[in-house]
């Protein structure tokens, strides 16, 4: 079943350039965006989409966006926004990112909405990316810093170490460190 995927975006252009690059994946279907923020819940209601991505500073949070729906929300950017308003959504997405980072944040977050949504069937597994941000973040690098060597925006890197606190429940970098460690994700010569 294909993942249904509901841009909400004022700019045409911004829209036109991720329906294209989103038409391209097999697994998204692509809903007929909203480019005005006052139709979004009407919109959302009569499409049920699985994700929205929506212009972070079109809506206050995730959960203005969800209410009682399952449906991830991801904030979309492309100007400075205050990390405490990202930090209300799944996940972010910088329009400066590659394809595959695009489209990975958007699988991950359809999973990290399962996961909220109380399935059992959880599965609670650092995906590729978020494993290598784990030893980044053990090797005790910033989000800056990881950003730059993973070729994605620091709101991403957010995203993932969010994911990996979910995942893990561990919250600090020293317990992450040992998480790492005790996972074989790296070797204590690489760490001095």
């Amino acid at each position: 079943m294909k993942t249904r995927v509901l841009i909400a975006e004022p700019s045409e252009i911004i829209v036109a350039g991720l329906v294209q690059l989103l038409s391209e994946v097999s697994r998204f279907k692509i809903l007929d965006p909203v480019t005005d923020a006052s139709m979004l819940d009407e919109r959302i209601i009569a499409s049920k989409p699985d994700v929205v991505i929506v212009n972070a500073t079109l809506v206050p949070s995730a959960a203005s966006v969800r209410t009682d729906r399952n449906i991830s929300v991801i904030a979309l950017v492309y100007q400075y926004v205050e990390q405490l308003h990202l930090r209300r959504f799944d996940a972010v997405i910088d329009i400066r990112e590659s394809r595959a980072s695009i489209v990975e944040t958007i699988i991950e977050a359809t999973k990290t909405q399962t996961q909220h949504d109380g399935d059992n069937t959880t599965n609670y597994e650092l995906s590729k990316r978020e494993t290598a941000v784990l030893v980044l973040v053990a090797k005790g690098l910033t989000n800056k810093e990881i950003a730059e060597q993973l070729n994605v925006s620091p709101h991403t890197v957010m995203s993932h170490r969010k994911n990996i606190v979910h995942k893990t429940g561990i919250k600090s970098v020293a317990g992450l460190t040992v998480y790492a460690m005790l996972n074989n994700l790296i070797d204590e010569s690489t760490l001095l």
